[in-house]
């Protein structure tokens, strides 16, 4: 068992392997591509599909402080991603991350996690967007096949996954179009909603708590089960549950660290990327969830409410329109940029050979074509036939346990590789990653327990699927058995061992 954690692949070994000729990606993102592919992913999956929800169900007007904490947390972490991803410029984000400083097996589990968050972050948003076509033609996007069959979603899958497919590039260049649009319609939106703020609507700002189906048995969040607290539905368990769920929203800045390998200088465009989307979308954020608890009521937010409820009720229907053009374009960049990030994950894994190395082979466009398709495929069923409520926090326990394991990872690669050459680093280490640590536990422990049984289920099955395959069949496992060349140390050239040994 020893070997789970001594299989620690170096630096030198991460870089070396991005020159493979087989699974070589074109570099061909700048620090700009990497900012629209943070924004355009960030901003749509929260401003789109949960502020109305939360707010109407589970927090009323506090629902604006949830997103301050959720982004408090965010941030921490974010800090934790630029120092990681301008040290170590290679695919995969935290599973690359976690393979330089916890080994071989920490990084498979996260490697599954993520495929977890990214797949299901996917498939969550493509069910917002399929609803929002259908309010936008007044059409029905589902079909009754003894189940709800969204086609919508699938069809918009569909489409992203070729698009994907034909090169990164083109996907960042569609990607800028559609995310300006989406932009200067959230800022329409605050515009013209700020003129119908009542004041009265923010009383109470957080409103008592009431008995709810959601609070009780495996549906309360592990805290209020642990503390006693019962219901948490509205109240401060209500908020803190609140904070747990619209911390989905923020999920896109460690996608853009899936693309490091494919950036022209990561050491400086990283952090940019990630970090300057973060401060965006913070900030409209929270001037978004104040005009809509500000214009109406909380309560009559409740059910399956989007911002173009609040609108409406007002009697501004012209808006509403333009929302739910803006929300179609919106989340199509978000889905994209979440494929994008899966695919680049189980890419990485697939080089490192804990999935099968076939599916590493990049086409002449310098893309993994056939890993894209079988990611599509993956995330159009799951849009087709799981509810949107049980994706998201899904996502959101996926997503909290890989920043724990990067903020630890940042402090050990800073103390274990002190000389290497970093593009940003950490300010107040170790107090920021352990602060990120914590402020992730905390997000996590505001989860449904039935979150956290799925998420277990989840794991155990990555669990067998690597001691099955993933363990014996890696590349790291190879190199130990002298079939590979490896780069064992820093600087050194890379040393041939066929197993015969001398002469």
């Amino acid at each position: 068992m020893s070997s789970l954690f001594s299989r620690v692949k170096s630096v030198e070994q991460s870089i070396a392997d991005t020159d493979e000729p087989d699974s070589k990606l074109r570099k061909d993102l700048t620090a700009w591509d990497l900012t629209v592919f943070g924004v355009a992913v960030v901003v749509g999956a929260g401003i789109f599909t949960l502020p109305a929800r939360t707010a109407g169900n589970v927090a009323g007007p506090s629902v604006s402080l949830a997103f301050v904490i959720a982004a408090v947390a965010c941030g921490l972490a974010a800090l934790c991603y630029a120092e990681f991803a301008s040290t170590v410029p290679v695919a995969g984000s935290a599973y690359t991350f976690t393979f330089a400083t916890f080994g071989e097996f920490l990084a498979w589990i996260i490697g599954w996690d993520l495929m977890l968050e990214l797949a299901l972050a996917a498939s969550v948003v493509s069910k917002g967007w399929s609803a929002y076509l259908g309010d936008f033609l007044d059409i029905t996007t589902t079909v009754d096949i003894g189940f709800d069959f969204d086609w919508g979603a699938v069809l918009l899958i569909a489409v992203l996954t070729v698009l994907l497919a034909l090169g990164t590039k083109i996907s960042s260049r569609v990607s800028l179009v559609i995310t300006s649009i989406k932009v200067g319609v959230v800022l329409l939106m605050i515009i013209v909603g700020a003129f119908y703020i009542k004041t009265s609507n923010y009383s109470p700002y957080i409103p008592d708590s009431v008995p709810s189906d959601t609070g009780s048995g495996i549906h309360q969040t592990l805290f209020s089960a642990l503390t006693g607290g019962g219901d948490t539905d509205f109240g401060w368990y209500g908020l803190l549950a609140a904070a747990s769920l619209v911390f989905f929203a923020f999920i896109g800045f460690d996608v853009v660290a899936t693309t490091a390998e494919e950036t022209k200088d990561p050491q400086r465009a990283l952090p940019r990327g990630i970090l300057g989307s973060l401060a965006i979308v913070t900030v409209l954020y929270v001037l978004v969830t104040l005009v809509l608890t500000g214009m109406v009521p909380y309560t009559d937010l409740a059910g399956d409410s989007t911002l173009t409820t609040a609108f409406e009720i007002r009697g501004v229907t012209w808006v509403g329109w333009i929302i739910n053009l803006g929300a179609i374009a919106g989340l199509t960049t978000v889905v994209m940029v979440m494929l994008l990030g899966q695919t680049r994950v189980a890419f990485a894994m697939s080089r490192d050979g804990l999935l099968p190395r076939s599916l590493a082979h990049t086409g002449k466009r310098g893309t993994p074509a056939r890993l894209t398709v079988i990611v599509g495929v993956t995330s159009a069923v799951l849009a087709a036939i799981f509810p949107m409520g049980t994706l998201e926090e899904m996502v959101n326990i996926g997503t909290l346990f890989a920043f724990v394991l990067v903020s630890i990872g940042v402090v050990v690669l800073r103390r274990t590789r002190p000389e290497l050459s970093r593009g940003f680093k950490v300010p107040l280490m170790p107090v920021i990653p352990i602060l990120s640590v914590l402020a992730c536990l905390w997000l996590m422990l505001n989860l449904s327990i039935e979150t956290w049984l799925r998420f277990l289920v989840w794991m155990a099955i990555g669990l067998v699927i690597y001691f099955a395959f993933g363990r014996r069949n890696s590349v790291f496992a190879r190199r130990e058995r002298g079939e590979l060349a490896s780069v064992s140390g820093p600087g050194e050239a890379p040393e041939v061992d066929l197993g015969k040994g001398p002469g």
